[in-house]
């Protein structure tokens, strides 16, 4: 009696059916970390601007402005998603402006399509260092996917200057400001 090796239809069938099941299950939450690290990303992305703006204007001695920028070359978006400017803001100028003999050390392009990046009245156009390391003023910066809060990361700048991401500590995942209340909206006031 010949005896062949291999999977039954019947075994086969099983098999596809506990792929399709584990596969189902794994599809939403892989989807989920892929927004977070997108999320992240974005708002990792300000930050290192903020950061290199602070560090720069500490190191240099003047005012180092970050501002909106469609074209990388002068303060001129519409919004903080068109992309950004850092730049030594050599005459401390109010509102920010790159002036001749103004050096630009890093443009910024726009944030991916569907994500929108505000800040509160403090930083409607810019945000400026000190020599000193301080910033114009303190406030955040709120960065959602498709207008929705669960989707969302908010950028606090504190007094001294020093920009981090808000924690997430509730079950909405909604990002909190230093007081502990939800950040209500993607567009801050």
């Amino acid at each position: 009696m010949n005896r062949s090796n291999g999977f039954t239809l019947i075994e086969l069938m099983i098999t596809v059916a506990l792929a399709a099941i584990v596969m189902t299950l794994a599809v939403p939450s892989f989807e989920e970390t892929i927004r977070n690290n997108r999320l992240t990303t974005q708002a990792n992305e300000l930050i290192s601007a903020l950061n290199l703006a602070r560090s720069e204007a500490i190191k240099r001695q003047f005012t180092v402005s970050v501002c909106k920028s469609a074209n990388g070359a002068a303060c001129d978006g519409s919004g903080w998603g068109d992309g950004w400017i850092v730049f030594v803001n050599r005459d401390d100028d109010s509102p920010a402006v790159v002036d001749t003999g103004e050096d630009i050390l890093r443009a910024y392009g726009p944030i991916r399509a569907n994500y929108t990046l505000n800040a509160n009245n403090n930083f409607t156009n810019y945000i400026s260092y000190r020599p000193t390391g301080i910033s114009n003023n303190f406030g955040r910066f709120v960065l959602c996917e498709g207008g929705q809060l669960t989707h969302s990361r908010a950028i606090l700048i504190n007094k001294t200057g020093r920009p981090r991401i808000a924690p997430d500590n509730n079950s909405n995942h909604i990002p909190e400001d230093d007081t502990g209340t939800d950040i209500t909206s993607c567009t801050p006031s």
